[in-house]
């Protein structure tokens, strides 16, 4: 004998019907089958909001109420059966629903809804729907055996969630199944009926029990359950897209990721096929080509250290805690009775080792009346003060990791937290039961699919590292990265299972977002485009940009592994990376903005990213893409002391001064710099030493050093007249006039066999900016167009110092660096 129960949506349309006929049909289902049905997907919530209108509408007509679900019933009949089978099975629906409206109209009447005419309401699902199946099965040429499962199961009186009494119950299923000689049964699903005869139910998710005791019953082979999933998922695929199907599970797992929330299963329909030592495998009713997932006392162990995540979305945390629990025999025990007198279900305990506290997690209707219990318990300690006012904290949520090889594997729980702190997700409480077959944890609602995708991450993926990414900037260095990122993420999560993610982008025009993804090339494409070629938004839904807005939105998104990418000059953008760390998302950061901005303000962003390990990156604020900051940080890490620092920072004056030897006057240079587009268009942005001046200062803060830009020394390279030129030319024409300046400079130089460069000078405690004269011994003097180099001598760098040599801007480069930072952020993940 094999039992298939088929759910709501597995009954709930004429494709599914059809599917569950050919299903039934398939010579590979050659021994008895007892098929348990649950009611048309909607049905039972239909029923229960028409029972709850008999109440309160004074106008509630059930003819107006039930007319949409008997027509769906009747259009099925009409669509399946034709002549006397037609007219049989109409004429029971017909009976069905005159039944259920006069129940319907005497609720109405009394003004009363009790439990058990809900039960008797909510029964009809089920007891419309078996008979009509068994009438389809019937005329498909599979005859079928209605079973009335009110005259089988029999339960206590506890409706709503009637408990079965097995062994009545199964010796009726064996009277009427085994004696019956029938190869195909029908049976309603979730209801059953108290010693008295009155109709009962077995509480949400009932079907699944039902089909487990008919099984049980019978001694079934095994016990099928087919829903609208291939089986057991390692996650709700629902909030976690790479979920994927678990071929095998043992029962104790199944039970605990049930238990926790995973839908597919019942929880207590295990229990009846534990004992009696049958399979249950979950099918898919509109795939049944996929072998599902098996649930039995043999599962093959878990290629992965877990075997799934499930979780509850909301509940509430009760928590009681004082001194007078301390060493008290009998607290837990008044605790728990109190709740129990309640009929108050506990989800989840946790204590602490002082035994100062316990938080007990209760479904979310049931808190208050658990708060209530708990106060009227311990009214006495509460009102002298050795027990705090108990509370309920709501918008909680439970996230579960189940498997059985977690026992005895250290590092399982550290790469929980970790992913869930790398995330900036908080822990309220935490359960293992000494089985170590599930860590649960309670967490806020709002971080549930975060968590859930990260851990998922952390233990399914294989070392795959995702980063969802939220980029500003589309100028020269923003629009590079796009084009870098459409050109190498696919190699990367390829080759090196990292995979990004361009979730948002936006610049001072225009903002998009996509939590599946966006295309870089697209993004680059309208971002940068201009007049009536930014109306083709290519399916982007862009927005108006709005800094707070942005911001707001890559916080709201919620997604796991979040990075933000400020790819501006933007004052008012650096300044929001205070907020945007403060909610755990890592920033990376070309920008010199907030480096170079109030010492306290860096200090800030470094110290927190520090103690809480979320990650502030700009490597590229100084020199590019040269690994300038991450070796002196290297270098301060491994006990080294930096003494001295000598750099050439800028680009631009790099070019100016590597190429000026004496054919060429100095404004002719800068003219010519500017047409090869090594300065700003207008020069005096470059000239004016100010970039190279905040580089300078963010190396000499990462010495150490606690600088304002008021303190670095700037010599100035230009007379007051070039800045206070209205324009460009004019600047070029004053600039002309201080060409005898620079060659007399340069002559000089030369004379003595040296040359000009622009350097900076970071030493005891102090820094400066100077055109110097560099002989030949100086590293300075080798330095080709716009090279930069940076000369670092220290306590172990003090006879041969280092040097840091190559170019020091250019989109490329810049963009290159800023990528290898957002690829550091996945090499955190792990």
């Amino acid at each position: 004998m094999v039992v298939l129960k088929f759910g709501g949506t597995s009954v709930g349309s004429k494709e599914a019907l059809i599917s569950l006929v050919s299903v039934l049909k398939n010579p590979a289902y050659s021994n008895p089958k007892l098929v348990v049905v649950s009611a048309l997907s909607g049905v039972t919530d239909a029923l229960i909001g028409a029972a709850d209108r008999a109440v309160g509408d004074p106008g509630f007509r059930p003819e107006a109420a039930l007319g949409g679900l008997k027509e769906r019933h009747l259009e099925l009949s009409a669509f399946f059966l034709k002549g006397e089978a037609k007219k049989g099975a109409d004429a029971k629906i017909e009976e069905s629903f005159a039944a259920l409206s006069r129940m319907l109209d005497g609720v109405a009447i009394l003004g009363e809804l009790s439990l058990r005419s809900l039960d008797g309401i909510m029964s009809y699902g089920e007891r419309l729907s078996a008979p009509l199946i068994a009438s389809i099965l019937s005329y498909s040429g599979a005859a079928a055996e209605y079973l009335n499962s009110r005259e089988l199961i029999v339960t206590d009186d506890n409706y709503g969630a009637a408990r079965v009494l097995p062994d009545e119950t199964y010796r009726l299923i064996r009277e009427k199944v085994l004696g019956g000689g029938a190869s195909l049964y029908v049976a309603a699903g979730f209801i059953g009926a108290a010693p008295g005869g009155s109709v009962t139910t077995l509480g949400r998710g009932g079907s699944d029990l039902s089909a487990a005791i008919y099984g049980a019953a019978l001694d079934a082979e095994r016990l099928e359950i087919w829903t609208d999933v291939d089986g057991i998922l390692t996650a709700d695929p629902r909030l976690v897209k790479s979920a994927f199907r678990i071929d095998s599970i043992s029962y104790e797992e199944a039970m605990e990721l049930s238990h926790f929330g995973a839908k597919v299963l019942h929880p207590p329909t295990i229990r009846p096929a534990l004992e009696k030592g049958i399979p249950i495998v979950i099918r898919n009713t509109f795939n049944p080509s996929s072998p599902g997932t098996v649930i039995s006392g043999k599962a093959a162990p878990s290629p992965y250290p877990i075997r799934g995540i499930s979780s509850l979305p909301r509940v509430s945390l009760v928590r009681v805690q004082g001194a007078a629990m301390t060493g008290v025999v009998g607290f837990s025990a008044r605790l728990f009775g109190c709740l129990a007198l309640r009929k108050i279900s506990i989800i989840l305990i946790s204590q602490a080792s002082s035994e100062y506290s316990i938080c007990v997690v209760v479904d979310p209707k049931d808190g208050g009346e658990a708060v209530s219990a708990v106060r009227e318990e311990f009214r006495r300690e509460i009102g002298n003060g050795s027990i705090d006012m108990p509370e309920a904290e709501e918008n909680l949520a439970i996230v579960a990791v189940v498997g059985a090889r977690m026992k005895r594997v250290s590092g399982i729980s550290g790469k929980v937290f970790h992913a869930l702190g790398r995330n900036g997700i908080n822990v309220v409480a935490i359960a293992q039961g000494s089985s170590e077959l599930n860590i649960s944890l309670v967490i806020d609602s709002q971080d549930e699919a975060k968590a859930l995708t990260a851990i998922h991450e952390a233990f399914f993926l294989s070392g795959v590292r995702s980063v969802n990414l939220f980029l500003l900037g589309s100028g020269l260095i923003g629009g590079t990265l796009l084009d870098q990122l459409g050109e190498h993420r696919e190699v990367l999560a390829d080759q090196h299972k990292i995979r990004i993610c361009l979730a948002g982008a936006g610049n001072s025009r225009s903002m998009v977002f996509n939590a599946a993804g966006l295309d870089p090339g697209g993004v680059k494409k309208f971002l940068t485009a201009k007049g009536a070629s930014r109306e083709d938004h290519g399916g982007l839904n862009p927005e108006d940009f709005d800094l707070e807005k942005f911001i707001a939105r890559m916080k709201a998104l919620n997604l796991p592994n979040t990075a933000f990418c400020d790819c501006t000059a933007s004052e008012g953008v650096s300044a929001s990376y205070e907020d945007i760390l403060g909610s755990s998302i890592p920033v990376i950061t070309p920008n010199k903005r907030a480096n170079a901005g109030s010492y306290g303000y860096y200090k800030t962003l470094t110290d927190f990213s520090r103690e809480r390990g979320i990650p502030y990156l700009y490597e590229t604020t100084v020199c590019a893409g040269l690994p300038v900051i991450s070796t002196l940080r290297d270098l301060f890490l491994s006990g080294d002391r930096v003494r001295r620092i000598e750099a050439v920072l800028s680009g631009t004056l790099s070019y100016i001064f590597n190429n000026y030897g004496g054919g060429k006057t100095f404004s002719a240079l800068v003219r010519e710099a500017r047409a090869a587009g090594y300065t700003e268009p207008d020069p005096r942005d470059d000239l004016n030493a100010m970039d190279a001046a905040r580089k300078a200062l963010i190396l000499a803060r990462e010495c150490g050093l606690n600088l304002e830009f008021d303190s670095v020394e700037i010599e100035p390279l230009l007379p007051p007249a070039c800045f206070d030129a209205p324009d460009v030319e004019s600047f070029f024409t004053e600039l002309e006039k201080s060409d005898a300046v620079f060659e007399e400079r340069r002559s000089a130089a030369a004379a003595g066999g040296k040359v000009l460069r622009y350097v900076a000078v970071i030493e005891e405690g102090s820094a400066k900016l100077s055109l110097r004269s560099e002989g030949e011994a100086s590293p300075f003097r080798g330095l080709k167009d716009s090279d930069n180099m940076v000369v670092i001598t220290s306590d172990r760098y003090s006879k041969l110092p280092m040097v840091i040599k190559g170019p020091g801007a250019g989109a490329q480069v810049t963009a290159g660096g800023v990528f290898a930072d957002i690829v550091r952020i996945a090499r955190t993940l792990v």
